[in-house]
């Protein structure tokens, strides 16, 4: 069975994700686009959700989805009952609805070893503390032409240029991005 707050836990670890409050519910949004939002009680998660395909969701398993109230057919979204979705299905829904509203670019993230997509967070976000948690100090940074051998020399090259494009490989040891290949 799954939760709100497990849903929480794969939106809000998606770049540029961040929660928001307003008239009694939480939702997960990158900008000002909402990718997940929850009914009061948090039972209930609607979701980004192509227009086109969402009757064929709701058909294959009507008991788990629905259509969202009449005034909001207009948007891509569809409903579901969480204790009735399993966690990897969940993460598919969440992830793919947080695909809609991002640039392309970082679509591939999510599929990367962690901490791929929490450091590329943080360079984007600009908060060199968290990074530093999450880059090894032997770790070897090639982005295009730029080849660089270990942390402190990435961090330099980072905080003075802008943000690069997320890695399309990672090696990880000891839980820190030891190689960050794009």
């Amino acid at each position: 069975m799954v939760t709100a707050d497990d849903v929480r836990r794969v939106g809000l670890a998606l770049p540029r994700a961040y929660e928001f409050h307003t008239g009694g519910r939480a939702k997960l949004k990158v900008r000002q686009i909402v990718f997940v939002g929850f009914s009061k009680d948090e039972t209930l998660m609607g979701f980004g959700y192509p227009k086109d395909a969402r009757d064929g969701l709701i058909e294959s398993d009507p008991e788990t989805f629905f259509l969202p109230p009449a005034r909001d057919l207009r948007y891509q979204w569809v409903c579901a009952r969480l204790d009735r979705l399993d966690p990897v299905e969940m993460r598919e829904l969440v992830i793919d609805a947080w695909r809609m509203c991002t640039p392309k670019m970082l679509h591939d993230l999510p599929e990367l070893d962690p901490p791929a997509a929490q450091a590329w967070a943080a360079v984007d976000a600009g908060e060199w503390d968290e990074l530093q948690a999450l880059l090894h100090p032997y770790l070897h940074f090639t982005d295009g032409a730029v080849a660089l051998r270990g942390r402190t020399n990435v961090m330099t090259h980072l905080r003075s240029h802008p943000t690069p494009k997320p890695p399309t490989a990672v090696e990880v040891r000891d839980g820190q991005l030891y190689r960050w290949t794009r």
